[in-house]
């Protein structure tokens, strides 16, 4: 991962010790999927030994007046938030993706730009990805939220659990039923761009050029002002914004996106939530990412039916490595079953995350599913016959699965009796693997 003495220093004044981790966000709208539907996927790529957390939470009243503890800092809550499952690490308040019952997906990746990285905490990337799930009921709400919580609070504040300094600015891809938008920042600047129709990825990297739908009002002004842009020619958002020197990871991400560009422009009207899995579980793009200290430890692909009389279908792997994890259905429901093996434990006001000075140990955040699929990934080094017979097994049953989903989104079979899948499925995965 070396890189440029300029790339070091970038490291260095980013608060950045290493290269630091990356993301792929994918959206495919009609025509670009096989069905009437938006289908949605993200792999989350950190450091290798953080657990991902699958995490539902009701739709909740709150009293006027309170006030909510995210990750670092308290902001004012409002007074309805929406039911969310997220898929989460396990130490912080904010996601890395998830969705809501309002049929809103945000997944979130690191940036860097020319605005330098605020000391100090603030609202987390991943926060506001929580918080515009629980607060928008469209993805382009979801994107008016996230945008005045960041002029209001900024974003920073330390992006793992490590005492090193490490953070980043943010890019979210914000879905729904109908459409899309690419949001991108830098500081508390940000512009965003619309997708109505085909396919769109996002790596860790800025992608908005003069496409640009909507923007902060002094976005352009500060450009001029630092003497990034003139004023006069056609404003490139990533043009005038992206670092002279980007950190060596940055560079590695362009290969991705690159990568992720192609696969989905393959399967352009032709994309559906098998696809998106495959998408996910691709080693030689390195979108399914084990490099150095960090890979993907966590995947989510959602299917969004333009019919609003059929439900939204978010699957989660709640376990590290797509390509040998599987896929599991989260439908929301009335009073769905809790699902407390994908939960890690809490350590409450002793959890190092918590306490100042932060992180200064480690606790084992892992939850049940977690443990089994890691013995279940040592059968596969040490057993290679066995544990891909098992995950033979589990990648049928994933199959079946998506099947039975595909039926009841064609009207074959009722969707009632789908609300207790994710229980069931996680159920069996840990079973199989004992």
């Amino acid at each position: 991962m070396g890189s440029a003495p300029a790339g070091s220093d970038f490291l260095q004044k980013a608060g950045m010790a290493e290269p630091p981790m990356s993301c792929d966000c994918f959206v495919s709208l009609p025509p670009g999927s096989r069905d009437d539907h938006v289908i949605f996927g993200k792999n989350s790529d950190r450091p290798r030994d953080e657990v991902q957390e699958v995490v539902h939470y009701p739709a909740a009243s709150h009293p006027p007046g309170s006030m909510l503890e995210c990750t670092y800092i308290q902001i004012p809550q409002v007074e309805q938030t929406n039911a969310v499952v997220l898929s989460k690490p396990a130490w912080m308040w904010g996601a890395e993706m998830g969705a809501s019952d309002k049929g809103v997906c945000i997944g979130n990746e690191a940036v860097w730009t020319r605005e330098p990285v605020a000391p100090g905490e603030a609202l987390l990337g991943m926060d506001l990805v929580r918080l515009g799930l629980e607060r928008g009921d469209s993805a382009r709400a979801a994107l008016t939220v996230i945008t005045s919580l960041l002029e209001q609070h900024g974003q920073g504040g330390q992006c793992r659990e490590a005492p090193e300094p490490f953070s980043y600015h943010n890019t979210f891809l914000l879905v729904d039923r109908s459409e899309a938008w690419v949001l991108e920042t830098a500081g508390r600047l940000w512009v965003a761009q619309k997708v109505s129709e085909g396919v769109k990825n996002i790596s860790n990297q800025l992608t908005i050029g003069s496409e640009i739908s909507t923007e902060h009002p002094d976005l352009r002004s500060v450009a001029k002002a630092q003497g990034w842009w003139d004023g006069e020619g056609e404003f490139n958002f990533s043009q005038v914004f992206s670092p002279e020197n980007p950190p060596a990871r940055m560079e590695l991400a362009k290969q991705r996106y690159r990568g992720g560009t192609e696969l989905l422009q393959q399967h352009d009207g032709s994309v559906t939530a098998e696809v998106m899995m495959s998408i996910l579980r691709d080693k030689p793009s390195g979108i399914c990412m084990d490099s150095g200290g960090f890979c993907t430890t966590g995947s989510m692909v959602s299917i969004l039916p333009r019919d609003t009389s059929l439900p939204c279908i978010h699957f989660f792997t709640a376990t590290p490595d797509p390509s040998r994890s599987v896929f599991k259905p989260f439908i929301f429901s009335d009073c769905p079953t809790p699902v407390p093996r994908v939960v890690s434990p809490q350590f409450g006001s002793e959890d190092p995350a918590r306490k100042q000075p932060r992180f200064q140990s480690q606790v084992d955040r892992r939850h049940d599913l977690y443990k089994a699929h890691q013995v279940a990934l040592n059968t596969m080094e040490t057993n290679p016959d066995e544990g891909l017979a098992v995950y033979n097994i589990l990648r049928d049953l994933e199959s079946q699965c998506l099947s039975e989903i595909a039926a009841m989104l064609s009207g074959e079979i009722p969707g009632e009796e789908l609300g207790d899948l994710f229980f069931d499925c996680v159920d069996t995965e840990i079973k199989f693997y004992q």
